[in-house]
């Protein structure tokens, strides 16, 4: 888990590093003579599209039954981050200079995972790692405010809504390993972030981070001794993606 957090802490800097880093650049980059302005006319489309690719960081954020560890040999329950893939598909429509509204239908292959601490008796404990594979059909639809374009460069934040459908959901199936944690098949919540548009010759690049945080509780509880020191489960994933329009 402080691997994880630590892991996030370093991402965020870096990026408030290249905000700030590509703040002070680019101005200077624009008083340049002679830069050829890529793609002129592309932001006058009404409708674009494109394709996504990402690498996604999810784990879960947990409410746990009070004085769970009374009635249990579990002592902790920690969250554990890992990586996964993400695939879209952009479709982009102009609403205003600054104003774009995206719908991004994607697949994302997430695992996310929980590590249970028993302890015995003093000086004698034990770990359990449980591995929460998803595979979700996405359907964001957001809101991208962009900033005055400076030569072949533009920033721009993202916000809105997604809903989401996990096509392995294992809500209702009676598993072999009944130790399995159980997940509802979908969930929705709130997604936003940031990015840079480059304007190539032929196309435009964009590297952007997206943080995304659920509101339903996703739990199934089914009574094994890992679900029920759970009282909820809600999700929560940084994305770094790379889009090309």
């Amino acid at each position: 888990m402080k691997h994880a957090t630590s892991s996030r802490k370093r991402l965020c800097k870096a990026l408030l590093a290249l905000v700030v880093l590509t703040s002070v650049s680019i101005p200077g980059y624009s008083q340049r003579d002679g830069v050829v302005k890529n793609l002129p006319k592309y932001d006058q489309q009404k409708i674009h599209f494109g394709f996504v690719l990402g690498m996604n960081s999810s784990t879960f954020r947990t409410e746990l039954v009070p004085d769970y560890h009374v009635s249990d040999s579990i002592y902790t329950i920690t969250p554990d981050a890992s990586t996964g893939l993400n695939l879209g598909i952009i479709s982009n429509l102009r609403i205003g200079k600054h104003f774009d509204l995206r719908f991004i239908p994607s697949l994302a292959f997430t695992q996310r995972n929980l590590e249970y601490f028993f302890l015995y008796a003093p000086g004698n404990g034990a770990t359990t790692l449980k591995k929460v594979e998803s595979t979700y059909l996405e359907f964001p639809l957001l809101l991208k405010f962009k900033s005055n374009r400076i030569n072949n460069y533009r920033i721009y934040v993202l916000a809105g809504a997604k809903y989401a459908i996990d096509m392995v959901s294992q809500a209702k199936v009676v598993a072999v390993d009944k130790e399995l944690i159980k997940l509802q098949r979908y969930d929705y919540g709130y997604e936003i972030g940031i990015g840079f548009d480059f304007y190539m010759s032929y196309f435009k690049f964009s590297p952007e981070l997206k943080f995304y945080r659920g509101i339903p509780d996703l739990l199934v509880q089914d009574g094994t001794k890992f679900s029920n020191p759970l009282d909820a489960l809600y999700s929560k994933s940084f994305v770094i993606s790379l889009t090309f329009e």
